[in-house]
């Protein structure tokens, strides 16, 4: 059997593209197909990978400004030559799912979410820094875009949803059922250290939806450090908001992530995420998550076990979630045991299960 994997693009190296790592791990000898591939953000282990790109790899300025071509994507993954495989395993955001196939084939698309910037168009722009007039013409031009999604998703066979969240927006917005199975965490590469230390950490892409901001602020107020790893189009405004106590840290290594994770006292995770690994990760180093009570938080964290929530995205919220905290010990052990039930051998097994079941290997 022909086994391709299509994802969405390989710009930054996150959650989405550590699924495809792992699948490429099942299915070593599975070509990758994606629209770009930024090479120089990725680890090693990519570099002896097939990866077929597509015509945008070649356009201008296209690692800069990669969401300003998003009229080209599905041009893209449709102009992709997919009849020689058989099974077409998709990991998609947004358009990988989108990829034409022979009728006699199967196409599994492991879904993250129906485009967001789609789909919950609201909650994804209130706080970008984009004009008025363009927030006003953008959902003109996302109008086609939506239609192709819908159309698309008839070209899937089956859908794999990464969380019950997700689950519900499948079957919402698609009209299709799916199955849960989580994306994998590489809970062996951390250990637990039993000495706490004197900061909190968030680990995010800094975008303007993932509510970062909201961390700023309280952590600002209350005068505790707070360490922020990450990049994005949104660190330039965190840093006029920021008191002295907030120190950017920016891209780190996986190793010097590992000693950040070790160190801190919690994890602060202040936006609505899809699944959201990093709670994970910290749990695997046995630290604890504050975190927004939605989406996939409700299922990666269990509340005062490994973790402590907050139910409004305020800055009062967030403090007095904090000091809640503070008053609380976590079980480092089983904030361990728990990460393991989400482990990468766990996914596969997972996986494979499914393919079997369904008559598709």
């Amino acid at each position: 059997m022909k086994i391709a994997i299509v994802h969405d693009y390989l710009h930054q190296f996150g959650g989405a593209e550590r699924v495809v790592a792992v699948l490429h791990e099942m299915f070593p000898d599975a070509p990758i197909f994606t629209s770009i591939y930024n090479s120089k953000n990725f680890p090693e282990e990519f570099q002896s990978m097939e990866i077929r790109t597509s015509f945008m790899q070649k356009l201008p300025f296209i690692f800069k400004n990669f969401r300003a071509y998003f009229m080209f994507y599905p041009f893209a993954f449709e102009s992709f030559d997919l009849r020689d495989f058989d099974l077409i395993i998709s990991s998609s955001s947004a358009y990988a799912k989108g990829v034409r196939k022979r009728k006699d084939a199967t196409h599994v698309c492991y879904c993250y979410n129906p485009m967001r910037f789609v789909w919950r168009y609201k909650d994804y722009m209130k706080k970008e820094d984009l004009s008025l007039l363009v927030k006003l013409i953008l959902p003109f031009f996302l109008y086609p875009l939506k239609l192709w999604d819908l159309f698309t998703s008839k070209r899937v066979n089956y859908f794999i949803a990464i969380s019950k969240e997700i689950k519900e927006r499948i079957k919402s917005i698609y009209k299709r059922d799916s199955d849960i199975i989580y994306p994998p965490v590489n809970v062996d590469e951390f250990r637990v250290s039993y000495e706490d230390g004197d900061y909190f950490l968030i680990v995010s892409r800094l975008a303007a939806y993932k509510n970062i901001d909201l961390a700023v602020k309280a952590f600002s107020e209350l005068k505790l450090p707070l360490k922020i790893v990450g990049a994005g189009p949104a660190l330039a405004n965190l840093k006029k908001i920021a008191g002295d106590n907030i120190f950017f840290l920016g891209k780190v290594s996986e190793k010097e992530l590992k000693r950040l994770y070790l160190g801190c006292r919690a994890l602060v995770f202040p936006g609505e995420e899809d699944f959201g690994i990093v709670p994970l990760e910290a749990a695997a180093s046995g630290r604890p998550t504050i975190a927004y009570a939605a989406g996939g938080a409700l299922e990666t964290i269990i509340k005062d076990k490994t973790g402590v929530f907050f139910y409004e995205q305020t800055i009062n919220a967030l403090i007095e979630a904090v000091k809640c905290f503070e008053k609380m010990k976590f079980d480092k052990k089983q904030l361990r045991e728990h990460s393991e039930k989400f482990s990468k051998e766990i996914f596969k097994k997972n996986m494979r299960r499914f393919l079997y079941e369904n008559k598709i290997l």
